[in-house]
């Protein structure tokens, strides 16, 4: 799909300012960005639930045009699958099969993928959140898309229903699907994505490899944990490049972690340092995973430039 200049107003409300996006066949793309940035609006437009005020959408090789409904291929969900929760989980696929005028020999195929199977003559009603996302997805498989869209798959879903639901979108992203999704998980995103749009205001401040956007994090705040604190501390504090974070000056110590902030050239000086003095590493990672420093950055980046140009966006 591919999408340019897209924008979108509800009343004097900008959801989406000039937005391009383009998604191949077998790849993930992931949505992110703050509460309002737009990206519920913009997998409304995919899934055809609204039109566009101007730009040009085309989705799997045909343009979609205001009155002219989506091709045959596109499945998904927004703010939550439509389920009826008196009925059963099979009973809620069979219906939906049905309307497509398809028989229920694929039902029980799509409730195992997604490890429904077990609860298939359970009432929705019961269903916790995760397993209403599931069965969603389990609806979508359905139509065998080409292109899936979906809004939060991951949300409320256990460890084991997490792994379940990458492994659906993996192979059917190896099978030549292209999917979006949109996450306020740093970790599906890098888990998951080849590349990620994100949204801030109704407009795009990145848009590519996952990699990319988590390279471009500035310095970090690590945590540090030793064989021996002192001689760690007193290792940190000789290091040069070592930056002064908030409320101190030079490493801060948090019991047997030390927090210090560096780019990563600085922290292999700062391993090498350790190591050769005797000091075993027994833990270097950062505080906020470089995905989510990226993210708060643009994104904070983004609202002061909105700021500075008036109050006219709501």
């Amino acid at each position: 799909m591919r999408a340019r200049g897209l924008t979108k107003a509800f009343g004097d409300v900008v959801a989406l300012d000039g937005v391009d996006l383009a998604v191949s066949r077998g790849e993930i793309h992931g949505l992110v960005g703050p509460n309002g940035a737009g990206k519920t609006t913009l997998l409304g437009l995919l899934l055809g639930l609204t039109r566009a005020d101007g730009g040009d959408l085309e989705v799997l090789g045909r343009p979609v045009r205001r009155g002219l409904a989506l091709p045959d291929g596109v499945a998904g969900f927004v703010d939550g699958p439509g389920l009826y929760p008196a009925l059963t989980a099979r009973q809620n696929l069979d219906a939906l099969a049905r309307l497509r005028g398809d028989g229920p020999a694929g039902v029980a195929d799509a409730l195992e993928q997604v490890g429904l199977l077990g609860v298939a003559d359970d009432r929705v009603r019961g269903f916790s959140l995760g397993m209403r996302q599931r069965l969603g997805l389990a609806a979508a498989l359905l139509s065998r898309p080409l292109l899936l869209v979906l809004d939060e798959p991951a949300n409320g879903l256990d460890p084991a229903g997490k792994a379940q639901v990458h492994r659906v979108l993996t192979r059917l992203a190896g099978q030549g699907t292209a999917v979006v999704l949109s996450s306020h998980r740093m970790d599906d995103l890098a888990a998951l994505c080849g590349t990620v749009t994100l949204l801030a205001t109704g407009r795009i401040v990145f848009s590519g490899p996952v990699g990319e956007l988590a390279a471009g994090a500035d310095e970090l705040d690590y945590r540090l944990r030793t064989s021996d604190p002192a001689a760690a501390r007193v290792i940190a504090a000789g290091t040069p490049g070592l930056g002064v974070l908030p409320g101190g000056s030079g490493p801060q110590r948090e019991g047997d972690v030390l927090l210090v902030r560096a780019r990563g050239p600085v922290l292999d000086d700062l391993v090498t340092r350790l190591v050769g003095a005797g000091v075993g590493v027994r833990e270097l990672a950062p505080v906020v995973a470089p995905l989510e420093a990226a993210f708060l950055a643009l994104t904070a980046a983004a609202a002061r430039a909105d700021g500075s140009h008036g109050e006219g966006r709501r």
